[in-house]
């Protein structure tokens, strides 16, 4: 039988004197009916003991565990990036990036994406247009001007992929990745959110100002830390074609940010199709 070891996450509990059970990377609990294969045996072979001879029932729960897509390797020993459950390597083509934005913001995300593989740096509006890079993102720390992103929102169809966040109060929103035509884009996500209120009137009149406020936010370490770290798995898996994970795929996601408890939610947004326009009325010129 080839060599097998727990995939990343994947883990093997004791629950009673012969009982056995699984838990997935997901955090779920399954038992496991061993038989007569003896516990331990098994356990000693999912944490990547080689095989000390043939055992026909041992060889089967193992098996199974690979079908369930619970173990690593492939008739070897795991590599040192499987075992650390490393993500694929960042390619070249796609490590320029363009950061634009609060610094409290792009100096962690910076960090993370250097971390990641990429090759960030921070620069203007302007050199997005005359620096090209392989993905733009824009952080603001505050509500977004009107206007501010629609020339940004033509970036995917010049081949740029165009990420952004921004802060309204005590809320974060992470846009998803707009990588090619078609995909969301700020405009889209605006008109999503004023769609969805009742107090429409009342948002586009915050996001256009003026606004009263007293004492400022102010992002800590650990928000700003959480929002980059956000923003950089979502850039990785655009970079690496990596596999979505939750409920909503990443383009169509919008993630809103409590920076109070730093608490996630995500929401589903979709393109919103281009409005034709109103035939002119018979007989007019």
């Amino acid at each position: 039988m080839p060599h097998r070891q727990l995939a990343p996450g994947v883990e093997v509990v004791a629950v009673d004197e012969n009982g056995l059970a699984v838990r997935t990377a997901d955090g779920e609990f399954l038992r496991v009916r061993t038989g007569d294969v003896n516990g331990d045996a098994l356990r000693s072979r999912l944490a990547g003991s080689p095989a000390t001879g043939p055992d026909a029932g041992l060889d089967r729960l193992v098996s199974a565990f690979d079908e369930a897509g619970y173990l690593t390797g492939s008739g070897r020993p795991a590599t040192e990036d499987e075992a650390a459950g490393a993500a694929p390597a960042w390619p070249a083509e796609r490590r320029p990036v363009l950061l634009l934005g609060a610094p409290a913001l792009t100096e962690p995300l910076a960090r993370q994406l250097r971390a990641a593989g990429a090759s960030p740096r921070t620069g203007t509006p302007e050199d997005a247009r005359t620096r090209p890079a392989a993905a733009v993102v824009w952080c603001l720390d505050g509500p977004v001007p009107d206007g501010l992103w629609d020339e940004a929102d033509r970036l995917p169809e010049r081949g740029t992929a165009w990420l952004r966040c921004h802060r309204e109060g005590w809320q974060a929103y992470l846009e998803p990745v707009a990588a090619a035509p078609g995909d969301v884009t700020s405009a889209h996500v605006r008109a999503r959110r004023l769609a969805v209120t009742p107090a429409h009137r009342e948002l586009a009149a915050y996001w256009r100002g003026p606004r009263t406020h007293g004492a400022p936010v102010r992002l800590t370490a650990a928000a700003a830390g959480l929002l980059a770290a956000l923003l950089a798995d979502d850039l990785a898996r655009w970079a690496t074609g990596a596999p979505d994970t939750g409920a909503l795929p990443a383009r169509r996601r919008l993630r809103r940010v409590d920076l109070r408890t730093l608490t996630v939610t995500e929401h589903p947004v979709l393109p919103v199709p281009d409005v034709a326009r109103t035939p002119a009325p018979t007989g007019t010129p």
